[in-house]
Formats: C-alpha cells, structure tokens, sequence
C-alpha cells in the first residue's frame, strides 16, 4: 500500500517521502479500516523534526484519525466490512489502510461524510477536555480563544457555542475571523495580538477562560485580561515560543494556569476518556458541533498539505485523502 513514511527527523518534512510498504497485517481485537480521510493535526508536523511528547520510533507513519470502510473486525466486535467507522490511530493514518484497537474504532453518525468525520476526534476532544473538564465551563461565561481560526481553536469556538458560553474569537487575520463568522458566530472577535483592552471591556473586567493553543506574546496578554478565578487553558505553542508567567500574576489575580493533554487526560482516566468521546459525538450526532473541513489533498499531495498547515493558512482542517 502507498503511505507517508517518516524515516528522518528532519525541517521542511525532508525525513518524509510516500512509499510503498507492506499492508498492514489484522490481529484479535483488532479492524482493519481502509482509509477514505485522515485528519492531519498540528502534532503530525511535530513529529516529522521529532518536537512533540510523542517521539516514535524510526521509520513511522504520521496521521491520528482516520475514516473510512471496515476491511475485516472479529465477529464479536460490532463491526462488519463495508461499515463506515472513525478511529483514532495516533499513528498509522496517512496510508490507505490502517489496523486500529476495536475499541477505538465507532460508526460515524448519518449526518458526516468521511472528511468531517475525520475532523471531529483530536480536535474537539482537546477542546472538550480543556472547557468541559479542565474548566468546567458553565453557561454565560466568557470564553476567549485563540487561534479561533485553527483546527484546535475553531473546535473550541464550536463547542463553546454549544455549551451556552460568550465566545470571544481571536486570530491574527480579519478575512480569516470572517469566515468564522459566517459559520460560527462568536460573540466578538478581536485580532491578536492586541486584544488586552477589548477583552476587559466586553467581558465585564476580564475574561472567565482562556483556551490558547498560540502561547508566546499572546499567552503574555492573556495574564493582563484574565479575571479573577479565572482559568487559563495552555493548550499549545504554534506561535514557537513557550511562555512562562511569574507566579505573583496568578497569585495577585487570582487565577489559575491549566496544561491540557487531552489524549494523555484519556489515558490516565480511560473511564473519563471515554465519557469525553461520547459527548461529543453525541454532540455530532445532533449536529450541534460542526466541524469545517477547508482544505482536501490526495496522499500524493501531502506536501502542500502539510505546508498549507506549516503556514496557518487553513481555516478549520485539512483532511488528506489516501
């Protein structure tokens, strides 16, 4: 089968190359999916220079979700070929077929094709995780995010939407913030950075959550329109500078500074884990989240989408299509 294959931790993905490789091989309690979409993840580009938590070993195949067509699954695992399924892989998802952990794997609702269902796992588990759990976000608070336009901070938007908070959307663009607009009408948006002002006024002094996946000058500002008993979620770096904040901020301010691992918060609390998944494709189900699929490339183009990403170019995600 054709797949990217990692076999250099090197920039500008110069470690990266399609290959032909061997089909991979199904055993108990395992599905083997033939892949129709895979969501690609700012993660995926970590992992080609060998940046991110998770540093598998050489050669690799990138790609954390995945959806597509059941192959074959054991007759006790509630699936069958020809079943249309999501799964998360972690690893595995940018080749044409991947073997996946049954209990991974789930029916995508009616209402998605294989792209937007592709695109519902990582990104709306992280933000799930980060407003539902790590948060506990109620009804009415103020909830700034940033990156609004990414696949990690658009999800946000979504889901902060749903839960009945004011979402204020921040990005660098104001064409990009438009788009968000039309499909997800936050309550304001605002450019970053330079948000500091607005962010007090419109949330009556300062905001209750921040979610930020951008860190840098922007994870900077946050500390300065945070309000008391706030919470500010650290979601991510994308701006390249990990930012560090003296402890006499949140002391004074009195707010709280909260990492979010959502697939590591799975793994340490599976139950909850799985409580986390369920809500939100339930939430899917209903179509009261909406993920937006900007950007189709075919695995022979995974270049351009991977520098499409690399770029901030895209407005949602990208989804390659083996």
């Amino acid at each position: 089968m054709k797949a990217l294959v990692v076999s250099e931790l090197a920039a500008d993905f110069a470690g990266c190359a399609l290959a032909d490789v061997p089909d991979p091989v199904r055993v108990a309690g395992q599905v083997l999916i033939r892949v129709r979409a895979a969501s690609l993840n700012f993660p995926d580009l970590l992992m080609t220079e060998g940046k991110y938590q998770l540093k598998p070993d050489l050669p690799f195949v990138p790609g954390m979700e995945v959806a597509g067509e059941v192959v074959a699954a054991d007759r006790d695992s509630g699936f069958a070929a020809g079943d249309a399924v999501v799964a998360g892989t972690r690893l595995g998802g940018f080749a044409e077929f991947v073997t996946v952990d049954a209990r991974s794997v789930r029916a995508i609702p009616a209402n998605l094709d294989y792209a937007r269902a592709a695109s519902v796992g990582a990104a709306y588990n992280t933000a799930y995780v980060a407003l539902g759990r790590c948060a506990n976000v109620q009804p009415g608070e103020w909830v700034v995010v940033h990156g609004a336009t990414g696949g990690v901070g658009l999800a946000a938007v979504d889901l902060a939407k749903a839960l009945g908070c004011r979402v204020i959307a921040t990005s660098r663009s104001a064409d990009k913030l438009a788009i968000v607009a039309r499909h997800y009408a936050p309550d304001a948006m605002l450019i970053a950075p330079g948000f500091r002002e607005a962010v007090k006024e419109l949330a009556g002094g300062g905001a209750d959550v921040i979610y930020d996946p951008v860190g840098g000058d922007v994870f900077d500002e946050s500390t300065r329109c945070i309000g008391f008993g706030g919470r500010l979620l650290v979601i991510g770096f994308t701006s390249g500078r990990i930012a560090t904040v003296p402890t006499n901020i949140p002391l004074i301010k009195g707010f709280s500074v909260i990492g979010v691992r959502a697939g590591e918060y799975g793994r340490q609390f599976p139950d909850k884990g799985r409580e986390n998944l369920d809500a939100i494709w339930a939430l899917a189900a209903e179509g009261r989240i909406r993920p937006r699929v900007d950007m189709r490339y075919p695995l022979t183009d995974w270049r351009t989408a991977f520098e499409a990403m690399r770029d901030s170019r895209v407005v949602g995600k990208i989804v390659i299509e083996p």
